[in-house]
């Protein structure tokens, strides 16, 4: 039941909610804000420096920035997570809760959580070749194409959706074997 927007103020950025400021102009650049689930969290994409990227949240930013560009943020059903995809030169990668993972790939593609919050997976493509990753564990299967994850209620088991040597194939596997 309210708006919320970027605001500049004496040459640096903030949030407002219904026009009464709820972070201090403290910031370079500020957009995309997102609202998590519950209504009780704010989060946005934000530069602290010019041209180094990272997500605060509640005013607070995370402690990596990324020089390229973070997008596709969200936060997990419960609204205690947040996800968001970066870049820095040419390689992709997926950071969360203010973590960067380990793995970089030549793409990536918005990053989905279990309903639980606790398993995050994306699609990816590294050498022309599209995989999953979960939790930074990526899936050793080498896919021609494939779509986004799909959790189980219980977010015990992924629905994968792939393209594999020209044939099309939809697997229900648990997320235990990601780790595998």
């Amino acid at each position: 039941q309210s708006v919320i927007a970027p605001v500049r103020v004496g040459g640096k950025w903030g949030l407002a909610q219904d026009g009464q400021l709820v972070w201090d102009p403290t910031f370079v650049q500020l957009w995309q804000q997102m609202v998590s689930p519950d209504g009780q969290r704010l989060a946005a994409i934000a530069a602290t420096e010019f041209g180094r990227w990272t997500i605060a949240v509640d005013g607070v930013c995370w402690p990596v920035s990324f020089s390229d560009l973070v997008c596709d943020a969200g936060f997990s059903p419960d609204g205690k997570r947040l996800a968001a995809l970066f870049k820095e030169g040419s390689q992709w990668g997926v950071a969360v809760d203010g973590s960067a993972w380990s793995h970089r790939f030549d793409m990536a593609w918005k990053p989905v959580f279990s309903p639980d919050g606790a398993t995050v997976a994306a699609r990816v493509e590294k050498d022309g070749v599209y995989t999953y990753v979960v939790n930074d564990h990526v899936w050793p299967r080498e896919c021609q194409g494939l779509w986004d994850p799909v959790f189980s209620p219980d977010g015990e088991k992924i629905m994968t959706r792939t393209l594999e040597n020209g044939v099309y194939y939809r697997r229900v596997i648990p997320v235990a074997e990601f780790y595998a």
